[in-house]
């Protein structure tokens, strides 16, 4: 491991926090992918698996930032585990009424109980913040390693996901999500030690960490964003089943998330001077501009190399979303903050990978990748747009009228 990322593992639990935080994380990669290819594969319905897949987000989505609100007053521990609890029972109801061929509106009623996940990449973000708080250099490490693991997880998740679900059973791939999401957070949550302390509720004031400009800048282009994983991942597992390769979608996808992590291992271990919001439009153009090749590749081989290019952009513009969150959203409410960001991308996801499986049933997989190249058109048009709130000054920093009230509290009981 590069001597930065050992130097942030030098802090005591982080190494555990972090692998917790790994398990925890894999249902992100896995659940959307193996409930496409578990409808796919039991009724041979792509628009039923994009809006199945979409249900699961947008229930993330309305259900993540309150979790994470509740975290930031009563800490992981107390509610990311009866939550955990809810969303597994959830899935157990899904793949029994899929496999049963029950009718399709209890399948969209589970759906909806398995969205309610809680966001651990946040959980364990917000416990590297509170470590490297004072350290920028640490804590864009630390930013950039969470990074490669997503990347990782995306890597595997998927494989992991559609190889059981097409060569063991159906339901395999969501099955072993939710046993991953069980083991990540009650690991995760075992850990008393490096768990932020939960804010008195009397600074919990201002109402919602949305209420940010620059925080509604980076939810609203991560909303489009997101439409670009969800539109690829659909469209990916379509393009190679009509080429007699369905398997290997997992692979191609995993390529897209190599691409990534490399970028991000890379990032990681730079010192870069400057503003982050102009790396951070710099990024997601990149991205946007990536999704053009797409319609271009006629086989898998090229679709893979084209991926791989476009995932490149990822992982460097997520770290500066994170540092960019933390310069905009008080430490009160900074787990509820980084949360929003997934919500966006939940949003996005959702939107994308609907859209993808309607375009897909319609005008087959090709057409398909249409979807993602008009989200990364909208979501350079935003971040374009919003530019100036986040090149500005933040109103709070993360330093702001929350952190002042903190910092007296802490005066008040050193004295």
């Amino acid at each position: 491991m590069p001597s930065p990322y050992r130097a942030i593992f030098s802090a005591p639990g982080s190494k555990e926090f972090s692998a917790a935080g790994f398990f925890g994380r894999m249902p992100l990669s896995m659940m959307g992918i193996g409930v496409v290819t578990m409808i796919s594969q039991l009724t041979g319905r792509y628009g039923l698996a994009g809006a199945l897949s979409a249900t699961l987000a947008m229930s993330a989505a309305v259900c993540g930032p309150q979790v994470s609100r509740l975290v930031d007053r009563y800490g992981q521990r107390r509610v990311l585990r009866p939550v955990t609890l809810v969303a597994v029972a959830a899935v157990a109801g899904l793949l029994i009424c899929a496999q049963q061929g029950a009718p399709e509106w209890t399948l969209f009623v589970f759906a909806a109980g398995a969205g309610c996940v809680p966001s651990v990449g946040s959980m364990i973000r917000s416990r590297w913040a509170e470590i490297y708080r004072g350290s920028s250099r640490d804590l864009h490490t630390a930013y950039a390693w969470e990074s490669i693991i997503d990347e990782v997880c995306f890597i595997f998740g998927p494989i992991i996901s559609i190889g059981l679900s097409t060569a063991w059973f159906p339901e395999a791939g969501p099955l072993i999500a939710a046993g991953f999401l069980l083991v990540g957070v009650f690991w995760l949550t075992a850990q008393r030690a490096t768990e932020p302390v939960p804010h008195p509720k009397s600074l919990h004031t201002g109402g919602s960490a949305l209420r940010s400009r620059g925080l509604q800048v980076l939810v609203a282009t991560f909303v489009a964003t997101g439409a670009i994983f969800g539109g690829v991942d659909v469209v990916t597992v379509a393009f190679a089943e009509e080429r007699g390769h369905k398997a290997a979608a997992s692979l191609v996808l995993a390529v897209y998330a190599l691409g990534s992590c490399l970028a991000g291992a890379v990032f990681g271990l730079l010192h870069l001077k400057g503003n982050p919001s102009t790396r951070w439009l710099v990024g997601v153009c990149a991205m946007a501009v990536s999704m053009i090749p797409l319609l271009l590749a006629g086989n898998l081989p090229l679709l893979a190399v084209a991926l791989f290019v476009a995932g490149l952009a990822i992982a460097p513009t997520m770290v500066t979303t994170m540092a960019l969150v933390e310069a905009h959203v008080p430490r009160t409410k900074l787990t509820e903050g980084m949360t929003w960001t997934s919500t966006g991308l939940a949003v996005g996801v959702a939107l994308g990978s609907s859209a993808a499986g309607w375009v897909v049933d319609a005008a087959g997989a090709k057409a398909g990748y249409a979807v993602p190249v008009v989200a990364g058109a909208l979501a350079a048009a935003v971040a374009v747009l919003g530019y100036r709130r986040l090149a500005g000054p933040a109103a709070t920093g993360g330093r702001g009228e929350d952190d002042r009230h903190l910092r007296t509290d802490d005066d008040e009981r050193v004295a």
